[in-house]
């Protein structure tokens, strides 16, 4: 028996040195250590064995066990401490190298546009005021002037969530609201999402950005409203900004007016980008309407005011020289990074 573990430990000895991988070693642990292993085998054979020599061969068995499980450890934690330096190696650190860069985000261009009108505004003594997107018949139409007949609602009149509930199609709404509070006076800005059913083009969304103002005040005039309307185009196109206003028809404002700017481009002059005329068109205006002042419970006889509305994604395609209103929406990379 002794002759026969000392050929069992001799044997898994010769296999744990000639191993080259941990997966092999393991298996050497298995073949002699294990449930089925040799020396499991041989304590199962003590049946045979003499009862007076039993404890000898256990002795031996155990010592065989003891000396096959050092060997193995100790050839284990060698083979790792091999691995890992040997990794360590390969996987060294060039400091030399240059760091990755983070991919750092920055505003959209609409936003960018927005956040210069709110600047100019603000620097003019206005309050910028927002007002909700899902509003009622009555504030998007009616307190705008615009009755349940009439032909102005014909185009706007579009996405309804119930018979009085509608996306709104314009921002003027947040004006009557303000309005009905009664905290005069008002010079106030409105930017917003609003909604109408339009075909998706180069120009056209049915969903965009609007820009609304509102002034109420005692003595307020036409003059009020265009010299501040040029001094809002020279702030974002340039001190040489002149602006032309051609007679217009809006429910809500009488009378009522269409702004130009002289092309930014050309200076007036005529080129591709204002298609020869020497001015852009740039946005609604005109002198609110009394029966509007009613309606939000202001007396026209003791206060006026003025309004003007401009497209925000106009503004940010005139400024950037864009001729697709449909890049500012499409999140392509290549495009916004130009910003």
């Amino acid at each position: 028996m002794r002759e026969k573990l000392e050929q069992i430990k001799a044997e898994a000895l010769r296999q744990i040195e000639s191993s080259d991988a941990l997966e092999k070693l393991n298996e050497v642990r298995v073949n002699y250590l294990g449930k089925k292993g040799e020396l499991t085998a041989v304590l199962k054979g003590m049946k045979e064995v003499a009862p007076e020599d039993r404890p000898k061969v256990g002795q031996l068995v155990n010592e065989t066990r003891e000396e096959i499980e050092r060997v193995l450890e100790e050839s284990v934690k060698k083979m790792e401490r091999a691995l890992r330096e040997a990794r360590m190696k390969k996987e060294v650190i060039d400091v030399t190298l240059p760091a990755k860069k983070n991919n750092v985000g920055h505003r959209h261009p609409s936003t960018i546009a927005l956040e210069e009108v709110e600047r100019i505004f603000i620097g003019m003594g206005y309050e910028v005021v927002e007002g909700p997107e899902i509003e009622r018949d009555y504030y998007n139409f009616e307190a705008l002037n615009i009755p349940a007949d009439h032909p102005a609602k014909d185009e706007q009149d579009t996405f309804y969530i119930t018979g009085d509930i509608l996306l709104r199609t314009q921002t003027s709404s947040t004006q009557v609201h303000e309005m009905e509070k009664g905290r005069l006076p008002i010079r106030m800005i409105a930017p917003g999402r609003v909604f109408r059913s339009d075909e998706v083009d180069a120009t056209h969304s049915p969903s965009f950005h609007q820009i609304e103002g509102l002034v109420i005040d005692k003595n307020i005039t036409l003059a009020d409203l265009k010299g501040t309307l040029a001094e809002f185009a020279k702030e974002l196109f340039g001190e040489e900004t002149k602006v032309k206003f051609r007679p217009h028809h809006f429910p809500f404002t009488e009378p009522s007016a269409e702004m130009d700017v002289t092309c930014f481009k050309c200076g007036g002059k005529g080129c591709r980008f204002c298609k020869g005329e020497g001015w852009i068109e740039i946005l609604g205006c005109g002198m609110v309407h009394p029966h509007v002042l009613e309606m939000s419970g202001i007396d026209p006889e003791k206060y006026s005011g003025f309004a003007f509305g401009v497209g925000l994604e106009r503004i940010a395609l005139l400024k950037y020289e864009i001729d697709d209103m449909r890049l500012l929406y499409e999140n392509d990379v290549r495009f916004l990074k130009q910003f």
